[in-house]
């Protein structure tokens, strides 16, 4: 999931299907968001970003976050991170960052960001793979 924040700090949240690695010197990534988007606006005008990779059993938060609403945070317990934005307790990976660039590109926009803090703890990403979520696994 990646969270920012909207009007008044308000936090700002949406669930997306992937991010990848654009640089390893400097640390960049990317991600896209539709062009339509409600919360479009709000990564554009905050200049930051988390990246929040979530655990296994958080299918129904990621769900939450999927779905339509004006408080995708209900219940969600989340906290400020090193540049501002939210974070989301239960992550297993967060990557915060600073917005370089938001790209234009046919019905989306490809937001690249540069890395500025990562917190990583033990556990098992959830994924989305073929029209399912599915998980890695334990890890060997």
């Amino acid at each position: 999931m990646v969270t920012t924040c909207g009007n008044d700090a308000r936090p700002v949240g949406l669930a997306v299907n992937s991010f990848s690695s654009v640089s390893l010197d400097p640390p960049e990534i990317l991600w896209s968001i539709a062009s339509a988007a409600p919360s479009r606006t709000a990564f554009e005008r905050h200049g930051a970003f988390a990246v929040n990779v979530m655990p296994e059993e958080d299918k129904d938060r990621i769900l939450q976050f999927a779905r339509p609403s004006d408080n995708k945070f209900d219940g969600v317990p989340w906290r400020r991170g090193r540049c501002e934005v939210p974070v989301l307790d239960s992550a297993i990976a967060t990557l915060e960052c600073d917005t370089k660039q938001m790209i234009p590109c046919g019905d989306h926009h490809i937001v690249v960001g540069s890395v500025r803090a990562i917190d990583s703890r033990d556990g098992n990403p959830l994924v989305f793979f073929r029209g399912r979520f599915t998980s890695l696994g334990v890890t060997v």
